[in-house]
């Protein structure tokens, strides 16, 4: 009797936990994504009333409801990548969204958006050491806000300077499992690290994965955009990169290409 009475309550707090998941984003000038199920109604909660934006496009096949500071989202059919915009009703201020709808079961948690770092209480504050954000961590958003975001709303980063790119960079041997192709669009300087954005192209006929791990070069640390690239030839098919290499560019981080094959050495 014991164990059944044990099992019971595993089994109930088990469910009760995956009930009351959920996801939490943070925003920070980067739109975040929220993908859907068609026909199921996925929950944002936020801190504050807020209006949506969405394109006409959509207006008839995404419902949506906003009240007291949580939007409900239910697609009744599969949507393609799409931004929406929730506008504080006080301040004005905007969240960006990306959503996109596939067919599928699978149930998705509510969604939790913060908008900034809750400030701790007193005797926290107090006993806490200040910890400073990681300078690959400032620079990698640095470069994204360079990338993504309007300029005017770009913080100023002291110290940073951009620097040029290597007309004789290669990126052959980053990601040689993968039929992309990779090409630099900007680099910055901070100190002794270097951040440098390139963009992937997806060339293959399936999707890819994209994975750090994959990449070919001494890297001190690598973000994705995006998690994944689409097909070739859909609006999903590119993202960019950030790398970031210390005490040196990131032409100096890649691997050499192999030889040639057929070339050998040769002693006189």
């Amino acid at each position: 009797m014991m164990r059944v009475l044990i099992l019971i309550l595993v089994m109930a707090s088990a469910w009760c936990s995956a009930v009351g998941a959920v996801e939490v984003k943070y925003w920070d000038r980067l739109p975040l994504a929220v993908p859907l199920t068609v026909g199921q109604e996925r929950v944002l909660m936020l801190d504050e009333d807020v209006r949506v934006g969405l394109p006409s496009a959509i207006a008839s096949k995404l419902r949506v409801q906003s009240v007291g500071g949580t939007v409900y989202l239910r697609a009744a059919e599969a949507l393609p990548p799409t931004r929406l915009q929730l506008q504080s009703v006080k301040s004005g201020d905007i969240i960006l969204v990306d959503i996109e709808a596939l067919e599928g079961s699978e149930v998705l948690e509510p969604v939790r958006i913060v908008a900034q770092v809750q400030a701790p209480d007193a005797q926290t504050e107090k006993d806490a050491a200040p910890v400073a954000t990681p300078i690959p961590v400032v620079l990698t958003r640095y470069a994204a806000q360079n990338l993504y975001a309007p300029l005017r709303t770009v913080a100023p980063l002291p110290g940073v300077r951009r620097v040029p790119l290597s007309d004789s960079i290669t990126f052959s041997t980053l990601l040689p499992t993968e039929r992309v192709s990779i090409k630099a669009l900007a680099a910055w300087r901070l100190g002794d690290y270097w951040v440098t954005a390139v963009k992937i192209l997806n060339r293959g006929s399936g999707k890819v994965a994209l994975d750090p791990r994959h990449l070919q070069a001494t890297l001190y640390a690598a973000t994705f955009q995006h998690a994944d690239l689409g097909l070739a030839g859909t609006p999903e098919d590119t993202t960019v990169a950030y790398l970031v290499t210390r005490g040196g560019d990131l032409k100096h981080a890649l691997l050499l290409p192999p030889p040639t094959p057929g070339a050998a050495d040769h002693e006189s």
